[in-house]
């Protein structure tokens, strides 16, 4: 059964992948190995991006009430954020204005963590949660500025450009916390830590922890320190969406209860969206990096 959140989600999402795909069809064609997949990191930023923009305009009233209560107009900055949410998939689909899309989705993602997760982190230092949160919007954060840094003539003179040095050091931190919490409690969904655990049904659901937190472990720590870099996080990358695709898209096609979809689609999203920011990093680096 879906609902009208629901309904939009998915078609926000899908459509946005879509577009995507067929945008990106020639260097899918023309790459070989390793390009094929990263060039499909703007879309698989794009999608969830266009799904969670959707989601601020059909379950605004909801969404309002994680923005600051200091805040004035909760409402207003509640759908602001869906439209840049929305135009910012749009610029990746198309590959129009990527350096200032990209450069302003980055500061949107790095002001969630300074009025958001920070203050929720430090608020309750003991829930692992809270650290999860900042990572992640942190690593979303240096995907999009590592994007935009990639658009800057700087790298045609060979210098160094911070925006895809600071993405490719949050997307490696973000990575070996996730690996650790992995590790740590495997019997929780492995991808982006959760609260949530495995299923039962799914075959040895309490093992794949071990190897996605070593995995991510490693790639991090690769990432962080520079060592086949382009490697490192194009792998992070490659299992992320493989979680995608064999784990939570099962998850969300055996859920049953529709005030649990919501929750399982964006499950589905939000580890597709730290792929395609993994993918971002990985297109940003050279070749022998």
């Amino acid at each position: 059964m879906f609902t009208h959140l629901v309904f939009w989600l998915w078609f926000a999402g899908l459509t946005f992948l879509v577009a995507g795909l067929v945008a990106v069809r020639k260097g899918l064609v023309t790459g070989g190995g390793l390009d094929k997949l990263i060039a499909l990191g703007p879309v698989f930023v794009a999608a969830p991006l266009a799904t969670f923009g959707a989601e601020h305009f059909v379950a605004a009233h909801d969404i309002m009430q994680l923005v600051p209560a200091w805040m004035p107009g909760r409402l207003f900055w509640t759908y602001l954020v869906g439209c840049s949410l929305l135009a910012a998939a749009t610029s990746l689909v198309t590959m129009k204005f990527v350096r200032l899309s990209g450069t302003l989705l980055g500061v949107m993602f790095f002001l969630f963590v300074l009025m958001m997760d920070l203050p929720g982190a430090f608020a309750d230092p003991g829930n692992r949660l809270g650290w999860n949160f900042v990572l992640r919007e942190s690593a979303f954060a240096g995907g999009a500025w590592a994007l935009a840094g990639s658009q800057s003539l700087e790298l045609r003179t060979g210098k160094r450009n911070w925006m895809i040095l600071v993405g490719r050091y949050c997307v490696a931190m973000a990575a070996i916390y996730f690996g650790v919490e992995q590790l740590l409690h495997p019997a929780f969904a492995p991808g982006v830590p959760d609260a949530k655990l495995t299923p039962a049904w799914i075959p040895l659901h309490a093992l794949w922890g071990y190897p996605v937190g070593a995995f991510l472990l490693v790639a991090g720590t690769a990432l962080l320190l520079n060592q086949r870099a382009r490697m490192a996080a194009a792998g992070i990358g490659v299992v992320m969406t493989l979680l995608t695709v064999l784990l939570y898209l099962p998850i969300l096609a055996v859920t049953a209860q529709v005030s649990q979809m919501t929750e399982a689609i964006n499950f589905v999203f939000d580890t597709l969206l730290f792929a395609g920011t993994a993918l971002v990093i990985a297109r940003t680096l050279p070749a022998q990096g």
